[in-house]
């Protein structure tokens, strides 16, 4: 019962967080999303529909740098900020030189805990989950940057009950969970839109 307890709360959460990050990103304020972001300078390329930002292992940093600055700008608080990316932008990170330790701000290598941690004041999550469009021969990905004001969650198990299988001799388990999300402060929030690149 355990075993199908935890799928059942794995497969709830791929659910929900497949519902969020699908809608949450469109959120986002003008000036942290698109080809012209950033409040003050407006020169932040973070990507736009037709126009994905390319993304290398070259250049991964200097494009965290550019969703922290432009938070920034907007007069966002630095502490408590997120950064959810595609599975295949954490590759690239803990492909490059961001691998090292102390770059991450922690005592052991990122290669060998496999936590990406802190990187320019962004704690980081990979999610397998984010939205996709197609852009000519590529997928192009709505990953999501904000602070922990930009947006408010509740969920709750309403109901939950067991009883006997109709077609076998076992107990099935069913239950309720009710839960909603609001962006409440849209300047805390921001939209990457981007692609892999070489």
């Amino acid at each position: 019962m355990n075993v199908f307890s935890d799928d059942a709360g794995m497969q709830m959460k791929i659910a929900i967080d497949t519902n969020i990050l699908a809608n949450v990103y469109s959120d986002a304020a003008s000036t942290n999303s698109g080809a012209t972001a950033g409040a003050k300078s407006g020169d932040i390329d973070l990507g736009v529909t037709g126009t994905p930002l390319v993304v290398t292992k070259a250049d991964i940093l200097d494009v965290i740098v550019d969703c922290g600055t432009a938070l920034t700008e907007n007069d966002v608080p630095e502490t408590q900020r997120s950064l959810v990316i595609p599975v295949w932008f954490a590759g690239m990170i803990l492909k490059s030189d961001l691998q090292d330790a102390s770059l991450a701000g922690d005592g052991t290598s990122i290669l060998r805990n496999g936590r990406i941690g802190m990187i320019s004041r962004f704690e980081i999550f990979e999610s397998n989950l984010l939205s996709t469009a197609t852009e000519g021969a590529n997928t192009a990905f709505n990953a999501i940057f904000c602070q922990r004001h930009a947006l408010t969650f509740a969920a709750q198990m309403t109901k939950m009950e067991s009883l006997r299988s109709e077609s076998t001799f076992g107990t099935i388990v069913r239950g309720l969970n009710v839960y909603g999300y609001k962006t409440i402060k849209a300047t805390a929030m921001g939209h990457l839109y981007i692609r892999k690149g070489t």
